[in-house]
């Protein structure tokens, strides 16, 4: 929960609902490279622990949010995102704008979409503030809905947490 509150304090003093994303940093691991259908870069590293290359060159406000999806993805798999990636991506949860799959072995497939992507961005924070407020995946996902039901793209198909 300490990394949990170091994240949710840095986000604050970066303005991340304001961060726009843009560009790519160049690449050197290529072998852990690959697109998706839809054209995202995916990179493979050993953790979550561990960030793709392809945020080398990334303003610390996405970089950010990726630590934050690595750390709260228990909680960003139940909360939909309003970009519209879910029919242009096929994203199911906001998770996946930052994290295509964690595997079995524990390394993780990260997409860039989460890198181009302000909305993105404003939704994983949000969540892990309220994360770090201490509500619960279903009162965030119902505050989430709420705030961004109008004036969004339609949601991705995101089951709803337990209660």
């Amino acid at each position: 929960m300490a990394k949990l509150k170091r994240l949710a304090v840095a986000a604050i003093g970066l303005g991340l609902l304001a961060a726009a994303a843009c560009g790519k940093a160049e690449n050197s691991h290529e072998e852990h490279l690959s697109h998706a259908p839809n054209g995202d870069l995916r990179e493979i590293t050993a953790s979550v622990d561990k960030m793709p290359s392809f945020l080398e060159e990334q303003p610390e406000a996405v970089r950010l949010a990726y630590q934050i999806a690595g750390t709260i993805e228990d909680t960003l798999q139940w909360i939909p995102c309003y970009c519209g990636c879910g029919d242009s991506a096929g994203h199911k949860s906001n998770l996946n704008c930052f994290i295509n799959e964690v595997r079995a072995d524990g390394t993780v497939e990260w997409d860039d979409h989460g890198t181009r992507c302000g909305v993105c961005v404003q939704i994983a924070v949000e969540s892990a503030q309220m994360k770090q407020q201490g509500k619960s995946n279903l009162e965030i996902r119902k505050l989430i809905d709420s705030n961004y039901q109008t004036g969004y793209a339609k949601p991705t198909d995101t089951p709803m947490p337990a209660a």
